[in-house]
């Protein structure tokens, strides 16, 4: 239009560090992190930060778009790099606390990282990574070593530099590097490693500030909210919440260790306004012995994301007290995309209707443009009608730059110009989607779809089932048959054939289980059931059809 102008006044590229300084001068004195007893205001935090990025830049020559890793809990350390890191113009990767020493050297290597932050639980996880680094030949990151800053003994002595030491040869006159583009890098995250080849997900500074106001808007976060951390800081940077808490001045409560005790107890002592989980953390909470349980002082908003949560964990988190919103996401959408946003008209239905709408994954929040669910191959729209199933794809500015150093996978990706992400889902009349399964988890018996899901479900609504997965079993017959990996509450007993037949009653016979196998359920560090090893455990078990002849 004529007469507009794009100049320094008008146009300042978006970062996430703006909200750690905007809160160091409205929030400054007020509390920034809590953990055990320790604790920092906002000037303090932003001052800490400042100086971190001080001597990433002198004493470490780390440049921008350099590579900063980190292998630690939820730790002030962790929460501090998240602004720090991006400070000194480089690009923060978080790396899974559950990964192991060849895990961790790939990373390390495909990631090119210069420097790692290691808190002392994985010091040897480390340095176990290095040596498989050395042997390859391949260039190592220098190390600084994190002690716990509340726990003074039981720790290993270390050579390397440790994180109090780099921050007192910081400099407060330090010059923050701001991105020249929005578009740079902040962080690379990777997925989740529940395959043998994770990608690194890569987060501009535009989608990382535009998804953590959306995150503080889904979580009804106000200003000076008080968040305990039980959702990984490592995991798509704590869903953006890391960013988000920052913005509106909030006070983040850190835990090493995520258990219900633990919770419970931060949730009483601090009197915690919001949090997040996987629902297998609610499920932990909800199943916690009743002398580990302490009264909320008040509403405590969770939202919750990875699965679609049970019914009944709906129902037991509300009875105790908390408000469970829903989210949807992938690492590559910056944790969540969605939101299933309530409406008071659902107030009057029935509980069990209500869990069922809230288990949807329903609408893209604020930040993202669109999501749809589409043909694979035709890319149309499916049909509003709750039925057909198709892909659930997404675009918008908080969906990632690309996959580094992986120009096909990221072009796989982006085809037909929507983010694919794996999902099934089926869209409602209202436009609310619904997850019906990953492609990959789709069982097909006798030509029929059977959703995981929905199995799931109803095996969860048993009063004796604590956990469930459920993945095909290959059979000569039916080609697949649905096959239950299920844990059971303790002190509870169940036969195998009592669930199948508890299931039969609910679902159409050929949706029920056919096997059921008591044990364990394997998981990633965010809470997600590992399926790919359970199929591989119901792939190594015979057809239960016997020449073609099984009957269902």
């Amino acid at each position: 239009m004529e007469g507009t102008i794009r100049c320094a006044a008008n146009y300042i590229p978006l970062s996430p560090i703006s909200f750690l300084e905007r809160s160091a001068l409205v929030y400054r004195d007020r509390l920034s992190i809590v953990y055990g007893d320790l604790t920092f205001t906002w000037q303090q935090t932003r001052d800490r930060c400042v100086k971190l990025a001080s001597s990433l830049s002198s004493y470490y020559q780390i440049n921008p778009r350099d590579v900063v890793a980190v292998l630690a809990p939820n730790i002030p350390e962790m929460y501090e790099l998240h602004f720090a890191v991006p400070m000194a113009g480089a690009i923060l990767c978080t790396l899974n606390i559950r990964h192991d020493s060849t895990m961790v050297s790939t990373l390390l290597k495909h990631s090119s990282s210069k420097l790692i932050f290691v808190d002392y639980q994985f010091i040897d996880v480390v340095r176990g990574a290095i040596e498989i680094m050395l042997k390859s030949g391949a260039a190592v990151p220098q190390i600084v070593f994190i002690p716990d800053s509340i726990q003074k003994s039981g720790q290993p002595k270390s050579k390397f530099m440790e994180y109090g030491s780099l921050l007192e040869i910081g400099s407060l006159d330090f010059e923050i590097r701001r991105p020249n583009d929005e578009c740079d890098p902040i962080a690379l995250n990777y997925t989740s490693g529940t395959t043998s080849s994770p990608k690194g997900v890569v987060y501009s500074h535009r989608g990382a500030y535009l998804n953590s106001l959306a995150a503080a808007l889904l979580n009804e976060m106000p200003s000076m909210s008080v968040y305990l951390w039980t959702v990984p800081m490592f995991h798509c940077n704590g869903w953006c919440l890391t960013w988000a808490v920052a913005a509106q001045g909030g006070t983040n409560v850190c835990i090493r260790t995520v258990t219900a005790k633990g919770i419970f107890e931060s949730i009483s002592r601090h009197k915690v306004t919001h949090m997040s989980g996987a629902p297998t953390v609610l499920n932990m909470m909800c199943n916690a012995p009743v002398n580990e349980r302490v009264p909320l002082p008040g509403k405590v908003l969770v939202m919750t994301g990875g699965a679609p949560p049970p019914s009944q964990v709906l129902f037991s988190m509300e009875k105790l007290g908390f408000h469970v919103c829903h989210s949807y996401g992938l690492t590559e959408t910056y944790g969540p995309g969605t939101i299933c946003t309530w409406k008071p008209e659902w107030d009057p239905l029935p509980l069990e209707t209500q869990a069922k709408i809230k288990a949807r994954q329903g609408v893209n929040h604020i930040g993202l443009e669109e999501v749809d669910v589409k043909d694979p191959v035709t890319m149309k729209s499916v049909p509003w009608d709750a039925k057909t199933i198709g892909e659930v794809m997404l675009r918008g500015n908080t969906v990632m730059n690309g996959y580094l150093k992986d120009t096909k996978a990221t072009e796989e990706a982006f085809k037909g110009g929507w983010f694919r992400s794996g999902d099934l889902g089926v869209r409602h009349s209202d436009g609310y989607i619904e997850l019906k399964d990953r492609s990959k988890d789709i069982i097909i018996s006798g030509g029929e779809n059977i959703s995981t899901i929905e199995v799931e479900s109803v095996l969860f609504r048993h009063p004796a089932v604590l956990d469930a997965a459920v993945v095909g079993r290959p059979d000569d017959h039916w080609g697949e048959t649905p096959c239950a990996f299920v844990k059971l509450k303790q002190g509870y007993e169940v036969s195998g054939d009592a669930l199948i037949a508890y299931c039969r009653e609910k679902l159409p016979h050929f949706m029920a289980p056919r096997t059921v196998v008591f044990e364990e359920l394997p998981k990633t560090s965010t809470g997600k059931t590992q399926k790919f090893v359970l199929r591989e455990k119901a792939k190594a078990m015979r057809s239960l059809s016997l020449q073609g002849k099984s009957k269902l």
